[in-house]
Parts: C-alpha cells; structure tokens; sequence
C-alpha cells in the first residue's frame, strides 16, 4: 500500500475547504435579506414612568452586572497575548455568570431559566479552568520577543 505524503492530505484538506466555503458563500447569496434580526432602536434607558424599565429590580441587577463587568474588562494589556486574553476573558465569563444568576432569580421562562443555569454551570468551571491558567502563565518567564 503506498503511503500518502503530508503535502497530498494538505492539498486534499485545502480543496475541500474551498469547495465547502464555496458553497457556504453560494446559500448565503441565495437567501433574500430580511432585515436585522434585533430592532436597532436605542432603548430608553432612563424610562421612569410606572413598571419602566428603571423601575424593574431585575433591569437595575443587569445594569450593575453589566457596569461591573465592563470595567473588569477594562484590563491593564501586558502585552503577552495569552495572559490579557484569560485576564479579559475571566472578566467576561464572571459577567456573563452574574447575568445568568439574574435570569435564574428574576426570570419566568423556563426554558431561559434552564439556558441560564447551564451557563452558570459552564461558566464557573471555565472560570475555575481560566484562573489556574492565568496563574501558570504569570508565573512563567517572559518569552523573548515580548515585554
């Protein structure tokens, strides 16, 4: 049996992912436009008349949620690729655990609630994961090349 060299599976892997994003390109001409899938409209994020959203405990949790993260996020960059990428990463997937944590108190759909408690579940253990990493790669020497 003749053994096929890298270079042919290569050629044959670079072939086949033109023709299928060729083809993905080609469905994505033939569906009509339909419009943006969420309304774009500004939402009015000082609404105090009665049962507005600044009067809903659950508006006010995810405002908070939101602002904390955002500034979690805004990191001081090192210039180390892998260690601004799990510090803003980190930041992200604790915002993104608060969020859930609010749907699961506030929200009345059960199939977001079950969304909302997945997240919690996957979240937590890729913070756990990310933190571990985090510490490896500070603790590691600078590799030449970077700050």
């Amino acid at each position: 049996m003749k053994r096929i060299g890298w270079a042919s599976v290569i050629a044959v892997f670079l072939a086949l992912s033109a023709f299928a994003f060729g083809m993905i390109s080609r469905q994505a001409r033939d569906v009509p436009d339909r419009g943006p899938a969420v309304d774009a409209r500004p939402i009015d994020t000082g609404a105090s008349h009665a049962g507005g959203p600044a009067d809903n405990p659950s508006t006010a949790a995810y405002r908070e949620a939101s602002a904390q993260m955002h500034a979690a996020m805004s990191i001081d960059y090192t210039g180390d690729p892998d260690i601004d990428f799990l510090r803003g990463m980190i930041a992200h997937h604790e915002g993104a655990l608060a969020m859930a944590k609010i749907a699961v108190e506030h929200g009345e759909a059960r199939d977001v609630r079950n969304l909302a408690e997945e997240i919690i579940a996957a979240q937590d253990a890729e913070i756990v994961r990310m933190k571990v990493m985090l510490a490896r790669h500070e603790d590691a020497p600078v590799p030449a090349g970077r700050p």
